[in-house]
């Protein structure tokens, strides 16, 4: 087996995050659940949403791709597949990923429906409400991949928020396929619960006929997937059956268990929660980047762990810090 070119190459939603400020009232009158995510099917109810919404920043988002853009700035080598159209938003997300020294080559589709958005309401406690229009992301097929892409790299990183509908869900398997061919790793984030619920006989096939080698969750996504009664059993249960499972404890750090070892580091300190979106998605950046540059379970949590608490530091799901000089700060 050739020495891979990449270290990642991640599929996932593009789209693009608006982020503005609301109040636990606005959240309830607009019947959403504080702190989950919803998905909104009609381009005239995301207008109408983001009619409401205060002024906030726009920047690009989709989890699998905070999570090479955190990668990147570690000094890991990405690249991204995922669909944008050709349109204005379309052009500012190929930019940032691309100034991300992030490899990003997928073709505008053009027409409708637009490129993807994530309306995302800030509350005070940090805590992020998000509202996602996938656009045009529904629409990347099996034809977008580059085979000897995927085939280059350690590890082939796919989330779950892209899993419903039915053409990159198929682009996805396919890519899968080539990973496992090549002899390379399939790194599974499995995003949400009701994600999860809509698709656990799919989640739970992949991994028993072998087809992911890394899963990260949290502790509520552990044991949707697995219906175990609590956290533990859940762990037990699906720990067997996968190299590496990662799980984020939120304010109470995250474990790994591989091997039959398994290792548990606390929280990172934070100064003040300012925003929590994207937190899993950068922790899984850490991990990763630990991982495929030589350092052990212990190191790789800490990383990630270093990486959630700089970009819930402020607001936006990509880091603005340098990441390189935070970690050396803890790790050496």
């Amino acid at each position: 087996m050739t020495q891979p070119r990449y270290d990642v190459v991640a599929i996932g939603n593009a789209i693009v995050d608006v982020l503005a400020p609301a109040t636990d009232a606005f959240i309830t009158e607009n019947g959403m659940t504080k702190g989950q995510m919803q998905l909104i099917f009609s381009p005239d109810d995301a207008d109408a949403l983001y009619a409401k919404m205060g002024a906030g920043q726009v920047i690009s988002g989709g989890s699998a791709a905070n999570t090479v853009a955190g990668m990147a700035r570690l000094g890991s080598a990405c690249a991204f597949i995922g669909q944008v159209a050709d349109d204005e938003l379309g052009d500012a997300f190929a930019h940032d990923i691309r100034a991300g020294d992030i490899r990003f080559d997928v073709a505008a589709r053009p027409g409708q429906p637009t490129t993807g958005r994530c309306l995302v309401l800030v509350t005070p406690d940090g805590q992020r409400t998000m509202n996602t229009f996938l656009g045009a992301s529904h629409f990347l097929p099996a034809e977008a991949l580059d085979r000897a892409l995927i085939a280059d790299a350690a590890y082939l990183y796919i989330e779950g928020y892209l899993w419903d509908p039915e053409e990159p869900r198929a682009a996805m398997r396919a890519a899968i396929a080539v990973a496992k061919e090549a002899g390379r790793k399939v790194a599974f984030t499995t995003s949400a619960e009701f994600v999860i619920d809509r698709h656990r006989a799919d989640f739970l096939r992949l991994i028993d006929d072998g087809q992911v080698d890394v899963i990260f969750a949290n502790e509520a996504e552990l044991v949707a997937l697995t219906e175990a009664t609590d956290v533990e059993a859940a762990i037990a249960r699906l720990a067997p059956k996968v190299e590496t499972l990662v799980v984020t404890l939120a304010e109470k750090g995250a474990l790994a268990v591989a091997g039959g070892t398994r290792v548990t580091v606390p929280a990172e300190p934070v100064a003040a929660v300012v925003d929590t979106t994207g937190a899993g998605d950068l922790f899984a950046a850490g991990f990763l980047h630990g991982r495929t540059h030589g350092l052990d379970l212990e190191r790789s949590l800490r990383l990630g762990a270093i990486c959630a608490a700089e970009v819930i530091g402020h607001v936006g799901a990509r880091p603005v810090a340098d990441l390189k000089a935070l970690a050396a700060q803890v790790l050496g």
